[in-house]
Order: structure tokens, then sequence, then C-alpha cells
């Protein structure tokens, strides 16, 4: 078992964040991203979609997508539980990740893809769309801080998965200069919380 990795890149981190979390060591092996060895043909036949990370089982199977990587640890591994526990726990823990995922990490990993000279001749970029993404993204943050007026984390008062998600894109939203405001107090309580924990260096 190993996993394909890269130091560069915010969804690798969330793995190592859920395995650090876990208390779980797997061998790293590091794909360069910055010269695109993860878009040459060796890699497409691990992953298809040229992501990282990827992980690789015993058996030669590969899982692609953060998620589904963290997800077959939480079966592999389930404590500490970082999906939630009981049915309305884990739909909750759900519903909370995957707006984590799609209003706050897409929209800032958008604001970074389609803009910057990283992603040049890589992908198809539309500025535009990356300036529309940067609002939506800002626009999230002042939200999340709303909502964590009433409880310690993301999802409620257990540290999930959630917040890994939140945590990657708000650290990596500074790189767009996309940061939480002065007048963000929640917001801000509850990243230097989970910004403390030992997990946070993975």
């Amino acid at each position: 078992m190993k996993i394909y990795d890269s130091q560069a890149a915010p969804n690798p981190r969330r793995v190592r964040v859920f395995l650090a979390e876990k208390g779980i060591q797997v061998p790293y092996e590091q794909v360069d991203i910055v010269k695109a060895v993860n878009r040459g043909p060796e890699f497409r036949k691990i992953n298809p979609m040229a992501g990282v990370p990827v992980l690789e089982l015993d058996d030669g199977t590969h899982i692609a997508e953060s998620v589904a990587i963290c997800r077959y640890f939480e079966e592999t591994n389930p404590e500490p539980p970082l999906f939630g526990v009981g049915a309305k726990e884990r739909a909750l823990v759900e519903m909370w990740q995957r707006r984590m995922e799609l209003y706050l990490l897409l929209p800032i990993a958008d604001s970074f893809r389609q803009r910057h000279d990283f992603f040049k001749g890589r992908i198809r970029q539309v500025p535009e769309y990356a300036e529309a993404q940067r609002q939506n993204a800002e626009e999230a943050l002042a939200w999340l801080d709303t909502e964590l007026a009433n409880r310690r984390f993301i999802a409620g008062d257990k540290y999930t998965i959630a917040d890994i998600t939140a945590m990657i894109a708000i650290d990596f939203g500074r790189v767009s200069k996309i940061t939480i405001k002065p007048e963000q107090k929640n917001l801000a309580r509850w990243h230097a919380e989970v910004s403390s924990r030992p997990s946070a260096k993975a």
C-alpha cells in the first residue's frame, strides 16, 4: 500500500491530515505536478483523471479522489470516527462535508486554477470565472462565520472531515488572497483551533 502524493496541492493534504487524525502511517510517493508528471501517460494508467492523491492497495487497486480515500480508511480504521456515528450524524457530516467542498473549496480552487500561470496550457482557463468564484468564496466565508456562532466545529460538537476540508480550503485560499476577514470572529476562532491540532501540520 502507498499513496501518490504532492506536497504542493490541497487535496493530498486533506488525506494526510485525515490519516494523521487517525494515527495511520502509509508510505507516500511524491508526484511532481510542477513538471506535470501526473498528466503524463504513465501516471494516467494509475489515474486517468491525472489528479493526486491516489491510494494504491496491495492488490493493485487504485482509489482516487481524496474523500473516497478517506472513506476507505474510515472503514478499515473506524476510530476515531471522522464521518460521524449513526445514521443521523453521518448524514449531517456528509451534508457539511459536501457544502465545504462545493461552496468553499471548489470556488477557492477555481479562483486559482482559472487564472494562474501554473495552469496555462494544462486546463481551459476563464479569468472572468476566476473572479466570480473568488466572490463566491468570500460570500461562503461570511456565511460560514455566522454558522459557527452556534457550534464548535463545522458539523457540530465533534471534529470531522468537514473541518478538514474547510481548513484546507481556507489555507489554500491565501495564494489567491482569499482570507478570513477581521470581523469574522467565529470563523477565526474555529480556524485557530483546528490549525492548532497536530494533524494540521501533515
